[in-house]
């Protein structure tokens, strides 16, 4: 049941709506005015769904809980413009402090649970918050480092720590749970164009960046207009975490039309369908592995026996209209990243094997070499792009100039990804551009050769990285996690590989692991691998006595290799 009320609210302050027609009015855009606007429209309709117990609230209950919440957080200081560090699992408590942040016009700073020591403090530093909701198991962690401006810590669960550094430290049942007071109005109207988020990116190349977006940037990601084949009939389920935007913009997309999620700690890939099931799930978003996953699972006769039918897969790979028939949903796949608006997305069940997907309506795109300078059809380059709709996408990088003007230089935003176009508008993603492996004069995509290894009937999941050669340049690695039970020989997965790809793409080394080391949001952690590099456990070829020429393959004694 949603608290009792005993709030009064002051009315936002008058504004005329936005004179741009490109900038849709408040009450589609902005958190607060749409919570307003559900509340006057559709009160009783399900908002959330929570996996855990079956829980549900309607836009009535998510509103009073949001406002109680706001309140509290306003008389902890907390005003329109200020950011709010949140450091939490996906739970009630986290959407409810989610809200009530944007609902004062503040900003919300989610940050990742696996955070601690120099990063969790650049962070925190970076994100210049004088106050921090935590969670009850992280808290400790923040006696390990600098607390910069922090001046109060909200901890949410028990046992609430005594004490936290010199931080003045509350109960979130007392702190955020008021039962009454009067909520002061922003000092301005909240506009589409105000920072509403303050995303880090995962710092696997330097400090965390924190991506800046406005409540349009996050609108237009996946709104109405770009994800037109989603509507407010659908139930979405939140299967990343909230402080990753494959998280928090989906709660957000479903929010802005008036629909419903079902909200989940975690991925489970056997729980997966009956969750679908239980929530009453209809759409969802399968991210790196999660789809592979699903596929590997031992086939069921009740797999297409749910109500799931949509599904977003990112990247696309595998037996597509297999995969469609097998769990009764369309396919889509999309690009996008924190920092951009979806400006790739396919159509239903796409037949081209690995796109992406075709520019929308609404960006430009242009694939360019180091210079900008517009690479041939069919060559890769480095993606860039711009959008007609003024902060669609994000407004840099927070209390970081230089990475901005990096990143935006020449008035086009650098994704930093290698792509490739064909004829027909078909974008193809090729790797990262700090991924990419080169191997005697050859540049070759760790994504593409990640996706042959994926496709050996015993592979789980797959990571190509690059390793030193012991004359030049790299060799490639590729660590891998087998189906559980099923065992896996190096030199035959090699044969598997040898008529599907080049032969500079084939792997010098394998290592067989149970598992790969996996952020949150499940990308693997390339950075672990190459730190690890070369192993005792690692299979050579060579000195196997694995031969690869371009034209065959044979074993032999020989110590040569490719």
């Amino acid at each position: 049941m949603s608290p009792a009320l005993a709030f009064t609210v002051q009315p936002m302050p008058a504004a005329a709506p936005p004179s741009d027609p490109r900038i849709p009015p408040r009450d589609q855009v902005v958190a607060r005015d749409l919570l307003d606007r559900w509340l006057r429209e559709q009160p009783d309709k399900v908002f959330i769904t929570y996996a855990d117990t079956g829980e549900s609230w309607t836009y009535r209950e998510l509103h009073a809980r949001v406002l109680q919440c706001a309140v509290g957080l306003q008389q902890r200081g907390v005003q329109q413009g200020q950011t709010v560090l949140v450091w939490l699992p996906n739970s009630r408590e986290h959407v409810v402090v989610f809200f009530a942040i944007n609902y004062l016009g503040a900003v919300f700073v989610p940050i990742n649970t696996a955070y601690k020591g120099r990063l969790l403090a650049h962070v925190v530093e970076n994100s210049d918050a004088r106050l921090a909701v935590v969670h009850a198991d992280l808290a400790p962690r923040l006696n390990e480092i600098d607390t910069a401006r922090l001046e109060q810590v909200v901890v949410v669960g028990t046992p609430v720590p005594v004490q936290i550094g010199s931080l003045r430290v509350l109960d979130h049942r007392e702190a955020l749970s008021p039962v009454s007071g009067e909520l002061l109005a922003p000092a301005r109207p909240i506009e589409p164009w105000d920072p509403q988020s303050i995303i880090y990116t995962s710092g696997t190349t330097g400090p965390s960046k924190g991506v800046l977006s406005s409540y349009l940037h996050i609108y237009t990601m996946a709104g109405p207009e770009t994800w037109p084949f989603v509507t407010a009939e659908d139930r979405f389920m939140v299967n990343m975490p909230l402080f990753h935007v494959g998280g928090m913009g989906v709660l957000y997309t479903m929010f802005v039309r008036g629909g419903s999620v079902s909200v989940i700690e975690r991925f489970d890939t056997v729980s997966f369908l009956q969750t679908v099931r239980d929530t009453g799930t209809t759409a969802v978003f399968l991210l790196g592995v999660m789809a592979a996953f699903l596929e590997k699972l031992p086939p069921q006769p009740d797999d297409a026996d749910s109500p799931l039918r949509l599904a977003f897969m990112v990247p696309l790979a595998g037996d597509i209209a297999a995969f469609s028939q097998r769990f009764g949903c369309t396919i889509y796949t999309i690009f996008n990243m924190t920092e951009v608006s979806t400006p790739i997305i396919s159509g239903p069940n796409p037949l081209v094997r690995g796109t992406c997907g075709q520019m929308r309506d609404g960006v430009e795109v242009r694939l360019v070499d180091e210079n900008d300078c517009e690479v041939p059809l069919g060559t890769v380059g480095e993606m860039i792009i711009r959008t007609d709709r003024p902060w669609a996408m994000n407004s840099g990088y927070f209390r970081n100039p230089e990475a901005t003007a990096r990143a935006w230089r020449n008035g086009w935003f650098h994704t930093g990804d290698a792509f490739r176009k064909d004829e027909a508008g078909f974008y193809f993603f090729v790797d990262r551009m700090k991924d990419a492996i080169r191997r005697r004069g050859e540049n070759i995509s760790s994504f593409e050769v990640e996706a042959e290894v994926m496709a050996h009937p015993a592979v789980r999941e797959a990571a190509a990285i690059g390793v030193p050669n012991e004359l030049s340049e790299e060799d490639v690695l590729v660590v891998v996690a087998p189906v559980e039970g099923a065992s896996l020989d190096p030199a035959e997965l090699l044969a598997f590989l040898r008529p599907r790809m080049a032969h500079f793409m084939l792997p010098r080394y394998v290592r067989l692991l149970p598992e790969l080391p996996k952020t949150p949001t499940s990308k693997v952690l390339k950075h672990e691998l190459r730190q690890q590099g070369i192993t005792v456990d690692t299979w050579d070829r060579e000195r196997a006595g694995v031969q690869v020429k371009a034209d065959r393959l044979s074993t032999t004694t020989s110590q040569q290799g490719a």
